[in-house]
């Protein structure tokens, strides 16, 4: 039987735990002469409000109990959900048992998700997952030919804008959209309650995983303009593209948030008491990261090292975006700005600046904070640990005859971060604290070992030098060297000091090259593949 399209409403249930917006909403469902059903303490806020609210206990004939646990989850509630209107049976066995029909639920669900991100214990994690909540809507989202199931107060008005225009009643693609995101909503709590019980008992690869999203945007298209896309948050609140406010611009696009996640991820990795620094992203890959005594000057040492590749890039700073950054960073096309913060003489400069889009977080994200990290495949998902993985000085193992300098293993750890997040096969060439040379995504660590060498020689050229700005650097490499030639042409590149994994069969072969060109080398026992 196709299912009928205009519904009336004329009784509804309403039990939120999020009360924004419920007495505006109760008062105006009062006026169409809707009755009210409610619980606890969302019925002890309307009749504060003045709004005249029958209790589900009065309904049920059975009083809340053991401390709210059981209280919807009875035949009155279910049947008035779920019965068919139009199914005679149904209707008969209302009559019967004395079950008034709901058209409409309004629910959100306990604060799971907020009492986990808080840090609350087991037991209180627990006693926060809803029961009841999740019983109504998959009930009322599964009878939405007669029901209207809310379970977002961002759907408020479009409830009341539905009534408004059909004279009380609603749809039924509208009570198709809401059952869709009630299904949904219901799909995310239970994966939330999933992953938090997985890590609490220590299954870090358990049989059955749930991944769910909030949509944040709809994008024009994705990668490519035949593609369609969209951006959805995961809720953890990590500073980053998916939290930052955007002070001017047209909205980002799926290659823009991309590459900004990129860009903050890597510059999230200096600590501001470190120092000013800065990362300049292309195609998710740094083409420029550099420390400074300045901001400013973080974001021209980075700029220096691939000016070309810069162009139209993303831009990402550990502090707070002044006036004298900012009025550099003008002097060419950048897609996206990403800070901390930014200060009003930047604000205003960049206002001229219409095709830029400017990005603040309040805060860099934490790069050793333990996540996980999601990738599609045919017929799959793979999930990992995110790389938080570091090295300190004293975990570094010395291999050559020669020893790094204090500088030189400044350097070095500097050129191993931002080799993390560069995708292999990765060499990074850096100086002073800047990177001179970066080849990424190779599929030889020879090639990846040239290009950058060649970028830097360019560079150098285009900055009126005579020499490669690759001369008297430190090079790191994101996995071993598998043979000697990959050290050999960093060295022919001008590096003094190199920075691998090692863990290669032919190490010795490699120490020795090292050796016999008169450079330091040290091993971190740890890798960077980024893929």
């Amino acid at each position: 039987m196709p299912m009928t399209n205009l519904q009336p409403i004329r009784r509804a249930l309403l039990s939120v735990s999020d009360k924004e917006g419920l007495v505006e909403l109760a008062e105006l469902l009062a006026q169409r002469g809707i009755e009210i059903l409610s619980t606890g303490g969302s019925a002890g806020m309307l009749r504060d409000a003045g709004i005249t609210v029958k209790d589900v206990a009065e309904v049920t004939g059975f009083p809340e109990m053991m401390d709210g646990r059981v209280k919807t989850l009875h035949p009155r509630v279910h049947g008035g959900l779920l019965a068919l209107r139009d199914n005679a049976d149904h209707v008969a066995a209302m009559e019967e048992h004395g079950i008034g029909p709901i058209d409409l639920l309004v629910v959100n669900l306990y604060p799971f998700e907020a009492t986990v991100a808080k840090g609350a214990d087991y037991d209180t994690c627990i006693e926060n997952i809803d029961i009841g909540g999740p019983a109504m809507i998959r009930a009322a989202a599964k009878n939405h030919a007669f029901v209207n199931v809310v379970t977002d107060v961002a759907d408020y008005a479009a409830l009341v804008a539905e009534l408004d225009e059909n004279d009380g009643q609603t749809t039924l693609a509208f009570r198709q959209q809401l059952a869709q995101t009630a299904y949904a909503r219901t799909a995310a709590y239970d994966a939330a309650v999933s992953t938090w019980m997985a890590d609490a008992i220590g299954q870090p690869t358990p049989r059955r995983r749930a991944f769910a999203g909030t949509l944040a945007a709809t994008m024009r298209y994705g990668e490519n303009p035949h593609q369609a896309a969209a951006f959805y948050t995961d809720g953890t609140g990590r500073p980053g593209v998916a939290t930052a406010e955007q002070h001017q611009g047209k909205a980002l696009s799926y290659n823009n948030i991309n590459d900004t996640d990129a860009a903050y991820e890597l510059v999230s990795e200096f600590a501001p008491e470190s120092g000013p620094a800065c990362a300049i992203i292309k195609h998710a890959n740094p083409c420029g990261v550099a420390r400074g005594a300045t901001l400013e000057e973080a974001y021209r040492r980075a700029f220096d090292c691939d000016r070309t590749s810069a162009f139209g890039g993303i831009i990402a700073l550990n502090g707070k975006l002044d006036g004298a950054t900012a009025r550099a960073i003008s002097e060419i096309f950048t897609e996206v700005v990403i800070a901390p913060e930014a200060d009003d003489e930047a604000r205003e400069i960049f206002a001229a600046k219409k095709n830029l889009r400017l990005l603040t977080t309040g805060a860099l994200a934490d790069p050793r904070q333990p996540m996980l990290t999601y990738r599609q495949v045919s017929g799959g998902m793979l999930v990992q640990d995110k790389d938080v993985g570091h090295v300190s000085k004293a975990e570094l193992k010395v291999v050559t005859k020669v020893q790094p300098t204090d500088a030189q293993l400044d350097d070095l750890l500097f050129a191993w971060t931002v080799g993390k997040h560069v995708k292999s096969n990765a060499i990074i060439y850096v100086k002073d604290g800047a990177t001179v040379g970066v080849g990424a995504g190779q599929m030889s660590r020879v090639d990846s070992s040239r290009i950058a060498a060649r970028k830097s020689l360019d560079m150098a050229e285009a900055l009126g030098l005579s020499e490669p700005l690759t001369k008297g650097s430190v090079v790191a490499s994101d996995a071993f060297f598998p043979f000697a030639d990959g050290l050999m042409a960093a060295v022919e590149a001008g590096a003094r000091a190199v920075i691998q994994p090692g863990g290669s069969m032919r190490d010795d072969e490699v120490i020795a090259a090292a050796d016999e060109a008169g450079i330091a080398m040290v091993f971190t026992g740890m890798r960077h593949f980024r893929h």
